[in-house]
């Protein structure tokens, strides 16, 4: 048998090397935001989470900004309601996505059942999630161990939270203390001491709204002239539809 000669692989340098480098497939990573009220101090959490998360995926250079998710104002106690949510999940089945980045295990799910029938459904396609409070990737060989025990208790919270917020709004009752969102509640206003009040400018629209509909126009008639008229929804919006809750 004739001798072997050993030639040394050479180290790639100047343009080879920036061309490998070039080469070299970037992860395409997302992130999921979600806050579950509609209150100030959430709607700045909310707010916060998406700069946070748009700086820290743009800053990798390894990475690549594959979007924002962000549910505004939705229970985390499933994902039915959670369309951004659903939204992501559908995105990761396409093959746009290769990796989620989220706040912590609460704001993915509060529900054992959903969080962890996603995660597997992920790792099934080879998407880790991240989870930077508890500092758990999925697809570590502990991972879903941890997950299990930290979303069983994410769940008991949740449910622990629910109870309690209807003893207070059950307490608020029996003191004579109703307590309603008026931000998207298009008529109304709240004073100083927090009482609804009717806010006149809004509550000439709510007139005009059944004013018509006495008179016979259909629903999409009517939110056709608003919209012709330049009128804004109580949220703010510029569209209207039969679903908006001046016409339940």
């Amino acid at each position: 048998m004739g001798n072997v000669m050993l030639i040394p692989a050479r180290r790639q340098v100047g343009n080879n090397a920036r061309k490998q480098e070039e080469e070299k497939p970037k992860l395409r990573v997302a992130a999921y935001c979600r806050v579950s009220t509609d209150s100030d101090e959430q709607a700045t959490s909310y707010e916060a989470q998406v700069e946070h998360y748009t700086e820290y995926i743009q800053k990798n250079p390894d990475w690549e900004f594959a979007g924002i998710y962000a549910d505004d104002g939705i229970s985390g106690t499933n994902t039915k309601k959670r369309e951004e949510f659903n939204h992501m999940i559908d995105d990761c089945k396409a093959g746009n996505i290769d990796m989620i980045i989220t706040k912590s295990i609460s704001r993915f799910a509060r529900n054992t059942l959903d969080c962890l029938k996603y995660i597997r459904q992920l790792k099934d396609m080879n998407i880790p999630v991240l989870f930077e409070k508890e500092s758990i990737n999925t697809m570590d060989a502990k991972g879903e161990v941890l997950i299990t025990i930290m979303a069983s208790l994410a769940q008991q919270e949740s449910q622990s939270l629910s109870q309690n917020v209807k003893m207070g709004l059950q307490y608020r009752y029996q003191q004579g203390k109703v307590q309603i969102n008026h931000n998207r509640f298009l008529g109304y206003t709240k004073d100083a001491d927090g009482n609804l009040i009717i806010d006149p400018e809004q509550a000439e629209i709510v007139k005009r709204i059944y004013r018509e509909y006495l008179e016979g126009l259909s629903m999409d008639k009517i939110a056709a002239g608003l919209e012709r008229d330049g009128i804004i929804t109580g949220a703010g919006g510029k569209r209207w539809h039969t679903s908006t809750k001046v016409f339940k």
